[in-house]
């Protein structure tokens, strides 16, 4: 219950609409259930006033003979009529002899010889509750208060509907009137539960569709916000809805343009600079040609050749960042295994542990770029390589692994710097310039994903973890990347072989 309260918006929807429905209908129950319970008995008085002015009448018209018939034909499940004699009894006294007779069977009744069979089942269960108005004693009631022109006496019987009403006849007996209806039935009937539950259902259906009006477009933003982080180019979110909804959309949108701006911004100045050092490099390759002493011409040619190598590496990898490669989804394993093939074809020790078919999106090239540096290095490094694929629960791993030496634990940070080498992989024979691990890692990290390096009991292990991907935005129509770096790096001419 509390992971889909933290996960999901319709959920909480739900519970502050249930919670405010079931706060204001209690509210509601509050208020009117003492107003409820006071209609209620102004009826049940008037019922019982009219009833027994027009009993009496009919008593004071009839013979006395038939008057016995007439009451037992007047009771009901909820009213019991009969005459006293010997004068009005005491509050208390009274009150008694009315539960006994309320609670008895209603008799036959027998009219000209006649059975008229009656309810025999009694219907009414005496109230045992004790209250103020249950002690009371016999209220004085004026001609006025009721219907006939005479006075009577009233009482309440407990705090419900229960009371009684005495009014002398005409021959000075005592017409006795006990009234009780069954106990209310509670606020919580079948009919309520049913209305409150088909309006909870109601209200739970508008917070679910209110729900997704609010999240999809966040939802929206949140896919694309990740893939952005991945470097992937996406169209601008629509601008609609919710003022809310909608600044947001458009401070998204703003901050993708800025960050296009600022790799345009970057790319161009990489660009700019490989190129602009070609014209020093070729001039110092001349200007050594001039030197005399052959070891320290050779010294300054090596020197030049290298900064040649790594400006030549600094163009390579401004040219590829400017390349607006589209993103697509492959097999990741397939296009693990074929590099791997390819490797091996040129002699390499190689070996590819077959998993299963992962598909993902990505940018293939890069990808594929990315994992070829690592196991170059590998095989450099480590005399072979052993590459696999696999999928976990919440991420995608590459790992490469070798049998060298592996890196020592102050370095494994470092190696991921630009041109950083280690001592023993200075000779350019042997190693690179020192961008390898680094321009893998830029790549890696902008598919959401690291290079983690470990050593392991024999030789080094390289992980590329990949985040599993759960959706993805449509793919831009047009790329917003760097076109313009891009138009200036193909616009370089290639230097003439063995000057630039």
């Amino acid at each position: 219950m509390m992971s889909l309260w933290t996960r999901s918006l319709a959920a909480r929807f739900i519970c502050f609409t249930l919670l405010s429905l079931v706060l204001s209908q209690a509210i509601v129950f509050f208020i009117s259930w003492d107003e409820h319970g006071q209609s209620m008995r102004k009826a049940a008085k008037g019922e019982i006033f009219s009833r027994c002015a027009s009993l009496a009448r009919v008593l004071e018209a009839t013979p006395q003979s038939l008057q016995t018939d007439i009451l037992n034909a007047s009771n009901t499940s909820s009213a019991r009529y009969w005459i006293s004699t010997n004068g009005l009894k005491d509050a208390s006294a009274w009150r008694e002899e009315a539960w006994e007779r309320l609670a008895q069977p209603l008799p036959r009744v027998s009219f000209a010889g006649h059975n008229v069979p009656a309810e025999v089942r009694p219907d009414f269960t005496r109230n045992t509750a004790k209250s103020s108005s249950a002690t009371s004693q016999w209220i004085d009631l004026k001609p006025e208060a009721w219907p006939l022109s005479r006075p009577a006496k009233f009482l309440y019987l407990d705090d419900a509907t229960g009371m009684g009403l005495a009014v002398q006849l005409a021959n000075g007996a005592w017409l006795n009137t006990a009234f009780a209806k069954p106990a209310q039935d509670g606020f919580w009937t079948s009919k309520s539960t049913l209305a409150l539950g088909l309006s909870a259902l109601s209200l739970s259906i508008i917070a679910v569709f209110a729900a997704r009006g609010i999240a999809r477009p966040l939802r929206r933003l949140a896919v694309a916000a990740e893939a952005l982080g991945r470097g992937q180019e996406i169209v601008p979110l629509p601008e609609t809805g919710p003022d809310d909804i909608r600044r947001t959309a458009e401070a998204f949108n703003r901050m993708q343009a800025r960050l296009h701006r600022f790799v345009d911004d970057r790319t161009k100045m990489l660009a700019a600079i490989g190129h602009d050092l070609r014209t020093p490099l070729t001039s110092l390759r001349l200007r050594t040609e001039f030197v005399h002493d052959e070891d320290i011409r050779e010294k300054m040619l090596s020197t030049i050749t290298e900064i040649q190598t790594m400006t030549e590496a600094t163009l390579a990898f401004a040219r590829e960042d400017a390349t607006a490669e589209m993103t697509r989804t492959v097999d990741l394993s397939a296009l693990v295994e074929s590099l791997c093939d390819d490797l091996a074809e040129l002699g390499h020790d190689i070996s590819f542990s077959n998993g299963q078919k992962i598909g993902y999106s990505c940018r293939p090239d890069a990808l594929r770029r990315a994992c070829r540096n690592l196991i170059e290095n590998a095989i450099r490094y480590g005399e072979r390589a052993r590459v696999s694929v696999e999928r976990r629960a919440d991420n995608i791993e590459i790992i490469v692994s070798d049998d060298g030496p592996g890196i020592p634990d102050s370095a494994r940070e470092q190696v991921f710097t630009p041109f950083f080498r280690m001592e023993n992989s200075r000779n350019r024979e042997t190693g690179g310039v020192g961008l390898g691990l680094s321009i893998a890692r830029t790549i890696v990290r902008h598919h959401g994903g690291d290079i983690v390096l470990t050593n392991g009991p024999k030789g080094l292990h390289a992980v590329i973890s990949l985040p599993a991907q759960e959706g993805a935005p449509p793919p831009a129509s047009r790329p917003i990347t760097a076109a313009a770096a891009k138009d200036v790096i193909n616009d370089l001419e290639p230097a003439p072989r063995g000057i630039a």
